[in-house]
Order: C-alpha cells, then sequence, then structure tokens
C-alpha cells in the first residue's frame, strides 16, 4: 500500500530538489525491450495532478477507475483552495485504488505541475506511469489501446492528442485553428519515425514506461519547463527509446477551457513556446496572419478606389475567401477536426494573433500567471508554480 497524505507531505522534503540536472550532460543507458511481464500483466499508475478542479476531477477519477489496466489512481492535490481533496476524498470509498497525496507547493525551480507529478512518481508502483489532466476523460479502453500501440511498436512512451470538446465560439474559433497551425511543426508520422529527431508528447495523456521514466531522470530534468509534455519526449527521444504519438479520438476527451479568461491565459502561458519560441518564430507567424488578414483587403481596396471596378473587388474577394478556406480546411484534417471549423476562420486568425503577441510579451517581459501563482520565464530553469 502507498503512504497516506500524511506521509506524502513528509517524503517531499526527503526526495532532493538539487537533483535538477541538466539532461544535456547525462549519460543515457541503452533503451532496453519490453519484459513480458510487461507485455502480458502490466500494471499502470495513474497520476493526477489537480488544483482548483471540483468542476472535472469526478469525471476523471470515475473514467480513469473503470478500466482493469491501471491498478491505482494518485491524484495529488496541488494546493487547491475549492472543494477539488474533499470530492477526491469522497470517492476513496467507492474506488479503493484511488489514493489523495497533499503537496505543500513547488520549491525554486519547479513548476507546479511538475513537481506535483514527479513526487507522486515516486510513490508509484505500477510498471507504466499514465500522467493526465483532471479535465481529461477517458474511453474504457484507452489504457488498453495504449498499452497495445507500445507493444506493437516498442514505444517506451505513448501519448494520445486528445478529442478537444468546445461549448462556446471562442473556444471554436481559437483551439481548431491553434492546433491546425501547430500540425505543421508537430507531424505525427515524424514524431514516430526513429531516424527523426522530432519528438513531442500532450501532458493531457502521457503513458511512459516506469524504467524509461526514472533513466531519464523524470520531471526532475525538467522542472522548470513550461511545456513539459514536449521536453519530456525530447528527453525519452534522445535517450533512444522509442516513441508514439496520435489522435486520441475515440479514447479520451478534453474540455480544455470552461471560460475566455481560462483560455486567454492558457494558450498565453503555451503559445510563445509551441510556435518555437524565439522572436523569429513569432514575427513569422505575425506576418503570415497580418499577410492573410490585411492582403486581401488592400487589393479590394485598390480595386474599389483606384480601378473603380467593385466587379474584380467582388472577385478578389470571393478569391481569397476560397484560397483561405481551402488551406485552413486542410490545417484541420491534418490536426482531426470538423470541417464545419472552417466557419470560424476569420475570429480564430483575430484570437489567434492576439493571444500569441501576449504569450511573446508574456515570456520576453519574463513573467507568467497561471493558476493564481505568478513565476519567471525566459530561461530553461525558473522557479515557476
Amino acid at each position: 500500500m502507498l503512504p497516506q497524505a500524511n506521509n506524502f507531505r513528509r517524503k517531499e522534503f526527503i526526495y532532493g530538489y538539487n537533483n535538477v540536472e541538466n539532461p544535456e550532460r547525462k549519460v543515457w543507458p541503452l533503451p532496453t525491450p519490453m519484459t513480458s511481464a510487461q507485455t502480458n500483466s502490466p500494471r499502470i499508475s495513474a497520476i493526477v495532478p489537480a488544483r482548483n478542479e471540483e468542476a472535472v476531477i469526478a469525471a476523471c477519477v470515475e473514467s480513469l477507475a473503470q478500466q482493469m489496466e491501471i491498478a491505482e489512481i494518485l491524484v495529488v492535490n496541488d494546493q487547491s483552495t475549492d472543494r477539488t481533496a474533499d470530492i477526491v476524498r469522497k470517492l476513496i470509498p467507492k474506488y479503493p485504488q484511488l489514493r489523495l497525496l497533499e503537496t505543500t507547493g513547488p520549491p525554486p525551480g519547479w513548476i507546479g505541475k511538475n513537481h506535483a507529478v514527479w513526487l507522486a512518481a515516486q510513490q508509484a508502483a505500477g510498471d507504466w506511469l499514465l500522467f493526465t489532466d483532471a479535465d481529461a476523460v477517458h474511453e474504457k479502453n484507452s489504457a488498453a489501446q495504449a498499452l497495445q500501440i507500445a507493444a506493437q511498436s516498442n514505444a517506451a512512451l505513448v501519448s494520445f492528442s486528445p478529442e478537444q470538446l468546445m461549448g462556446t465560439w471562442y473556444e471554436k474559433a481559437v483551439i481548431p485553428f491553434v492546433y491546425g497551425r501547430l500540425s505543421r511543426n508537430f507531424s505525427f508520422d515524424e514524431i514516430n519515425d526513429p531516424q527523426s529527431d522530432a519528438a513531442a508528447a500532450n501532458g493531457q495523456f502521457i503513458l511512459i514506461r516506469r524504467d524509461a521514466y526514472h533513466a531519464i531522470g523524470g520531471h526532475a530534468s525538467i522542472a522548470g519547463e513550461v511545456l513539459e509534455d514536449v521536453a519530456l519526449a525530447k528527453l525519452v527521444k534522445r535517450a533512444g527509446y522509442p516513441i508514439w504519438f496520435g489522435s486520441g479520438k475515440g479514447f479520451v476527451q478534453v474540455r480544455m477551457y470552461r471560460s475566455f479568461s481560462a483560455m486567454w491565459a492558457g494558450w498565453r502561458k503555451n503559445l510563445y513556446q509551441l510556435e518555437g519560441g524565439s522572436p523569429a518564430e513569432v514575427y513569422k507567424q505575425l506576418l503570415a496572419e497580418s499577410a492573410f488578414l490585411l492582403g486581401p483587403l488592400v487589393l479590394i481596396a485598390l480595386a474599389i478606389y483606384k480601378w473603380h471596378r467593385l466587379d474584380l473587388a467582388i472577385l478578389l474577394g470571393l478569391f481569397f475567401l476560397l484560397i483561405t478556406h481551402a488551406m485552413h480546411l486542410q490545417a484541420l484534417r491534418r490536426s482531426h477536426f470538423s470541417p464545419a471549423f472552417t466557419a470560424y476562420l476569420i475570429p480564430g486568425s483575430l484570437l489567434y494573433t492576439a493571444v500569441l503577441c501576449a504569450s511573446y510579451r508574456s515570456h520576453t517581459r519574463g513573467k507568467l500567471e497561471w493558476k493564481g501563482r505568478e513565476y519567471p520565464v525566459g530561461t530553461s530553469r525558473a522557479s515557476k508554480g
């Protein structure tokens, strides 16, 4: 049995925080194939960091508890100020594999999420570790399918990009648009190619072999990374372990943001780094969006006011509308979104441009806010919450 929450608090001060090593200096062990025990009867420890997740935590836990491959569920209450911990405690009698762990918050050099999952990983007993977010709802066969993919590909890390649930117009405008843009940077085929250096994962569903996780130093090696999922995948692949990343449609669903302010804060935190993490990449994206938004308007204005050709203006408008929608439709298909979201192309582009600028300003200013914590950014190791 794993220690209770009080024991967990005491162990926080046992695991050394100075063990945040530079991955560039590590000597990686050679990858090892899965053993028969791992393929025939693997045990999964699901780890769920939770900070003020009272609206979603019950659905997440219940979706994990119905899967026989998941032997234990470790929910880490990261200083929640709402009813998150109370909800989990009420579920424990119903699900004996569920445990509630507590953390007193991240020490210097750590993001809160990274710190929480790292502490839980020290307590986990499974052959595999499943890192998932509190807003994820898992289908009954998601863990079994992930294990099957791992067995077929000999992958040490399997990650699903969850199906995105969206309720408001701004979610439908921004989320498919962002994923469409990111599909140019993160190709599933390249990521899954052992000969390619490309690596990525989605922190909403990461299943990783326990031995591989600890061999690369786990989240202690990426303690201060904002994009911890991509950073973890890079460490795994750099160490020589195969990874597999693909669509999670039919396996796991997530509604990431339930308000405009939460959506804005979330993309402001991540978008700068997702788009390359450099001013040059941001300027390139902003130039592309400006050309998309302003270029057609300039030509149409010229057709009307300089050439006095209203018919030409209409033709130009229809032509650019057709081209931009066709390009966006292709991006939506790459990222597994419905073609219906092409209707949100213009508001999506405007909001994407605005939040990318906000993300750039936050990272270059060196200060970022997330879930009630403020922390410095702009360096590979910073004190984050």
